[in-house]
């Protein structure tokens, strides 16, 4: 991106905030909303710039293209994901949301299934069980389950 920007081009690499597990806790990090793809907005009305520049950019592997054209977003729809870029939203996408289906992994009641409810602290997840008929609350490490697929 640097050297399009260097190059007077305008760029926008939509990113988003997201939740991993990484040495065994859940962090928060920020990634491109579309890996390797980056939005640049031209004015073709302008001779000065044109898309041949581009092309032979370092970093730029191909532009994506539509009957050899290379291919337009409207600038409403650029609009509409600035609106969710991390820079401007509080949104976190989440490995687990309440109601997921869940396998516990390590522990005590490693393989048993249940629903996710919320997270319990900081790196724990409470998870809804059924045992012995009963459905009963139990709060483990977040690290120690994943979704049911």
């Amino acid at each position: 991106m640097e050297n399009l920007v260097a190059q007077g081009y305008i760029c926008y690499l939509p990113l988003i905030a997201i939740e991993k597990i990484q040495r065994g806790k859940i962090v928060r990090v920020v990634e491109a909303l579309f890996p390797r793809y980056l939005f640049i907005q031209l004015d073709t009305a302008y001779s000065s710039q044109s898309w041949a520049p581009i092309r032979s950019t370092v970093g730029v592997s191909r532009l994506v293209t539509f009957g050899g054209q290379p291919a337009k977003v409207d600038h409403e729809i650029i609009h509409a994901v600035r609106q969710g870029d991390v820079h401007r939203s509080n949104l976190v996408q989440t490995l687990f949301t309440a109601g997921d289906q869940v396998q516990i992994l390590t522990g005590a009641f490693a393989g048993i299934n249940g629903v996710y409810q919320m997270p319990d602290g900081q790196d724990r997840a409470m998870l809804l069980i059924e045992i012995l008929s009963k459905s009963v609350k139990m709060s483990v490490p977040a690290v120690g389950i994943r979704k049911q697929s």
